[in-house]
């Protein structure tokens, strides 16, 4: 598991706060199928990521596919951790 990825799952935890750990999250999860993330806790969950990695997530190009998995989203971060750092 990558750093980046390790940071997208404590976010997560933290929004979830409901006793999931982190090793309890696997890289396949589905953040909405698997955890059931409402619309607020995705906000919060997305919010926290922002200020975790101090970027800002590029809404127009993210998509839905891009938070199916956590692995896949902690891709989608780390590009964007690249252009920013560039």
């Amino acid at each position: 598991m990558s750093d980046v990825e390790s940071r997208v799952k404590r976010v997560l935890v933290g929004v979830l706060a409901n006793g999931t750990t982190v090793a309890e999250v696997g890289s396949g999860a589905d953040l909405v199928e698997e955890f059931g993330l409402d619309s607020l806790q995705m906000i919060a969950f997305l919010l926290g990521i922002e200020d975790e990695f101090g970027l800002e997530l590029d809404y127009e190009n993210l998509e839905l596919d891009d938070l199916r998995a956590i692995g896949q989203f902690a891709g989608y971060v780390e590009r964007l951790t690249a252009v920013t750092s560039s």
